[in-house]
């Protein structure tokens, strides 16, 4: 099925029966990606005077609870409520849901101890091109960042300048392979969260960074419609599943 999507001034066909899937779920147990030092997630059946919900146990149902953070535990979208004094949810600011966008591979570069991703390198993935989001790709890019343990590995992340480029540049929504745009360990200030949202100026409110995506290796580096699909958590962040769709020529 082809669907032409007016943006702006700009019309785009895409390819509907064939999406492109970035996100990583949310598991039970152990083999779940996992970061900032809490236990696996929980997918369990409840139980009543001592008999399981389930079917397999004799149930009519399945009557599952789920235990889980969105920030450790699968693929997010948060507003600029995960680091304001203020509730901003992201059911609430997120409020349109397609965007033309880029996907870049970036190798990142090794800065003393770290792993980083600079400003010199978005401009060269990006040059001229005008884009609502950005969908960057880390290498090495293996697939066991699906089940990667994260906690207190010093992850990859994205320096200040590289964020203030990004917002300069007019990209409102930022997509990464990582637990986090900024470094795992910074004393709380979490500069490039703050760049992004340009907390120090007038709010981005209707800006998202989404974390914890993963793309094949089968995907190409290029143009296309990111549709970018929450659940309706009234909460600073929610799992999500972004859908890329390649933009026909």
């Amino acid at each position: 099925m082809i669907a032409t999507i007016q943006l702006k001034s700009r019309k785009l066909k895409i390819d509907l029966s064939q999406p492109l899937d970035i996100s990583i779920p949310i598991r039970n147990g152990e083999k779940n990606v996992n970061a900032w030092y809490i236990g696996p997630p929980k997918i369990e059946p409840e139980q009543f005077d001592g008999d399981i919900v389930s079917v397999s146990e004799g149930a009519s149902v399945n009557f599952n609870t789920i235990t889980f953070n969105p920030h450790s535990h699968g693929t997010h979208t948060e507003t600029v409520g995960h680091i304001h004094e203020k509730v901003y949810s992201i059911n609430k600011q997120l409020k349109q849901f397609f965007f033309f966008a880029e996907l870049v591979t970036v190798a990142p570069e090794k800065k003393e101890d770290d792993y980083v991703i600079s400003k010199k390198q978005l401009q060269f993935a990006l040059g001229n091109k005008k884009r609502e989001a950005i969908v960057i790709r880390t290498l090495p890019n293996t697939k066991d960042k699906k089940t990667r343990q994260y906690s207190n590995t010093n992850p990859t992340y994205l320096l200040e300048e590289a964020i203030v480029y990004l917002r300069e540049k007019g990209v409102k929504h930022l997509l990464i392979d990582l637990p986090s745009v900024d470094r795992e360990k910074d004393n709380g200030e979490l500069l490039g969260h703050h760049a992004f949202w340009n907390t120090s100026g007038k709010l981005r409110l209707d800006a998202t960074i989404t974390e914890f995506i993963y793309v094949s290796n089968k995907i190409d580096d290029g143009c296309y419609m990111l549709n970018l699909q929450i659940a309706p958590f009234e909460n600073d962040a929610s799992p999500s599943k972004p859908i890329l769709y390649k933009v026909l020529e």
